[in-house]
């Protein structure tokens, strides 16, 4: 009996704990393009999976976080599972608590439905950015968000290169949306970039990190936390949801806290 109520509560820390217990990971920078201080939080890749009634648990742990603005780096939704209605749900919400802005993941252009479910986003309030930048003013601060779109949405990664470039503006700092973390070479020149895509790497082991992760393979560079490439801060968040891989193991569904500060 012991062997299996043992076994029973295996089962439940993998196949419900590591998938549905939401974390939050903390990274502060500083910067000398910074004045005051401001909180960015970063969500990514929920792939239509739903963390509670009108996604309740989620949008709390996002309101107790109190950001100044929010960012969705891709794959709101799945091309294989597709549930337009648990992905707005949620965007309905972050909206109304802060500003939002959203660049795409390969699994809307997968869908084939992204024209109808940017138009729904927009009507919510929600700033979809696809190659293009704005300027976000808090007190005397001043982002310049530039979001692109997933390279499945483009003619290729030279392209995504010369997008990026032509949106940086050295006066400010320069924060980026990008779906895709292995793409980090073309982000030069960047203060930071908030992107997604590998899930953490599925399987997370101690010492070694993440087993495997989309257009990575197996042994994936960048799967999780903070990279630097000479001034060009990544981070990559591990997602909230589930694609072709059913199962996390050691990597529960994550929320990034970024804190600004002034160098």
């Amino acid at each position: 009996m012991l062997i299996i109520s043992l076994l029973i509560g295996i089962c439940l820390f993998f196949s419900f704990y590591q998938n549905n217990s939401l974390t939050t990971s903390t990274f502060t920078l500083s910067s000398p393009k910074i004045g005051d201080s401001l909180k960015i939080v970063q969500l990514s890749d929920l792939h239509s999976k739903q963390f509670g009634k009108n996604q309740k648990r989620l949008v709390n742990r996002v309101k107790q976080l109190d950001p100044d603005f929010i960012v969705f780096t891709g794959d709101l939704v799945d091309s294989k599972k597709y549930d337009e209605q648990k992905s707005m749900t949620l965007m309905e919400k972050l909206v109304e608590l802060a500003p939002t802005y959203y660049v795409t993941g390969n699994h809307e252009s997968w869908s084939g439905k992204f024209p109808s479910l940017e138009e729904k986003l927009e009507q919510t309030g929600v700033q979809v950015l696809r190659n293009e930048q704005t300027l976000f003013h808090i007190g005397g601060e001043t982002i310049n968000i530039m979001g692109v779109d997933d390279p499945a949405f483009l003619s290729g990664e030279q392209e995504l290169s010369r997008i990026v470039d032509s949106l940086s503006q050295e006066e400010h700092f320069n924060l980026l949306l990008s779906h895709r973390p292995e793409l980090f070479s073309l982000y030069e020149n960047i203060d930071l970039v908030l992107t997604g895509h590998a899930h953490g790497g599925q399987v997370r082991l101690p010492f070694i990190g993440g087993i495997i992760a989309p257009d990575q393979g197996f042994m994936p560079k960048y799967t999780a936390g903070m990279y630097k490439n000479k001034e060009t801060v990544m981070i990559v968040n591990r997602g909230l949801g589930n694609s072709i891989i059913p199962q996390r193991i050691f990597n529960r569904p994550e929320i990034v806290e970024v804190v600004l500060k002034k160098e």
